[in-house]
């Protein structure tokens, strides 16, 4: 049975024997928790666009945690596109230039961190995907009209659905913002370690667990918030 392991950012991450997986999927910067935790190699990890906009604290931290390492696979998933007229739309875009993916690839090579393949798919590829894999739900397209799925939901769906894994384990997720890399400056600013991708994210991995009834978490507060089971041993 061929099996994933997803890989948050959160801090002490629970971590399943390493006999109980097959590859490692990462999301964002969780890929420098994996290396001080002695994991392999991700297979593929899903990062957001928005780590090299420049434009808050918390993704110049995210970036120099990635310095240095790799991936076999990188797939760069897109900031929503701006919904206005077209005149504000074009200077939004001009904005955010550097969440492209030319920028992107050019800045992550400038920190040595290395990936043998590089995915550039439009923002709709990934929600199309989020979309077919919970059966067009209303209650949960509405959750995704409000909020996207965060980075490592996406990490998740690619496992479950694009890659076909039999088994998928999901650790070092917490729905916070809390990194395992550094202290997160979002939280003194907002006032809360709550994501807000988390009422999306718990309603999608609920979803998943019930429908597949191949996903399992080695987190109790994942465990307890989405229903899924334990992993045992």
């Amino acid at each position: 049975m061929s099996t994933l392991l997803v890989l948050g950012s959160k801090p002490d991450p629970a971590l399943p024997s390493r006999s109980a997986y097959d590859d490692l999927a990462c999301a964002n910067a969780s890929g420098r928790s994996a290396h001080e935790h002695g994991l392999p190699t991700p297979a593929y990890t899903v990062m957001s666009s928005i780590l090299t906009s420049e434009r808050q604290a918390a993704n110049t931290l995210a970036l120099k945690a990635l310095t240095g390492l790799r991936t076999e696979t990188l797939y760069l998933y897109p900031r929503p596109p701006y919904r206005g007229n077209p005149l504000k739309k074009a200077w939004h875009d001009l904005k955010f230039v550097k969440t492209k993916p030319f920028y992107f690839k050019r800045k992550l090579k400038s920190l040595k961190y290395e990936f043998d393949n590089f995915v550039a798919e439009p923002l709709q590829f990934y929600i199309d995907r989020v979309k077919a894999l919970c059966d067009y739900d209303v209650d949960l397209m509405d959750l995704v009209k409000r909020k996207l799925p965060s980075t490592g939901m996406i990490a998740i769906a690619l496992g479950v659905g694009e890659r076909g894994y039999e088994r998928v384990i999901v650790s070092g997720f917490s729905f916070e913002i809390t990194h395992a890399y550094a202290a997160n400056p979002l939280i003194e600013k907002r006032g809360t370690t709550g994501s807000k991708h988390a009422d999306t994210d718990v309603a999608f991995l609920h979803y998943l667990s019930d429908k597949y009834r191949n996903i399992y978490t080695t987190e109790t507060v994942v465990s307890e918030r989405c229903g899924i089971p334990l992993l045992a041993g």
